[in-house]
């Protein structure tokens, strides 16, 4: 069922995998692009008054060009650019996640679209392998006899 795939977290890293690529692959190229996304998941350092906020549609259109898109960088899945905003031109630091990217577009023409659903994913963690499961793996090599070769011998 479709819906099963856009919730699907395999699913949302394989689309940040993509979008990640898009964007570096844009950067490369030296091409401008605008970014439709998710506002709730954007950050705002240092904040944006009340007067410029209350304006944002729940998908905001940010267009990557001039000094904007000079400041900009992918860190971490993050996009992040410097721009400028209201008649005030006050500055901030925005930081996308870049599963909040719905849409890249160049041109005015989109160029990728992004279906997975947003949520925030803990980093996973290296665990250090369990001695069974070492020993499983050693057992599993020894079972062939052609395997002994690779053993270093003290």
């Amino acid at each position: 069922m479709l819906i099963n795939i856009l919730n699907d977290d395999e699913f949302a890293l394989l689309m940040q995998r993509h979008i990640e690529e898009m964007l570096v692959y844009l950067f490369e190229h030296d091409q401008h692009f605008g970014i439709l996304c998710r506002i709730e998941n954007l950050d705002f350092d240092p904040p944006l008054p009340e007067h410029i906020t209350s304006q944002f549609h729940p998908m905001t259109l940010f267009f990557l060009a001039g000094y904007t898109y000079d400041s900009a960088r992918i860190e971490e899945n993050m996009l992040i650019f410097e721009a400028g905003f209201g008649e005030e031109n006050i500055g901030s630091f925005v930081t996308v996640p870049l599963l909040s990217i719905v849409q890249v577009i160049v041109d005015e023409t989109p160029i990728f679209i992004n279906h997975a659903v947003y949520k925030e994913v803990a980093p996973k963690t290296e665990q250090e392998p369990s001695p069974d499961g070492i020993e499983n793996s050693m057992a599993a090599l020894m079972a062939n006899p052609e395997n002994r070769k690779f053993l270093k011998k003290k």
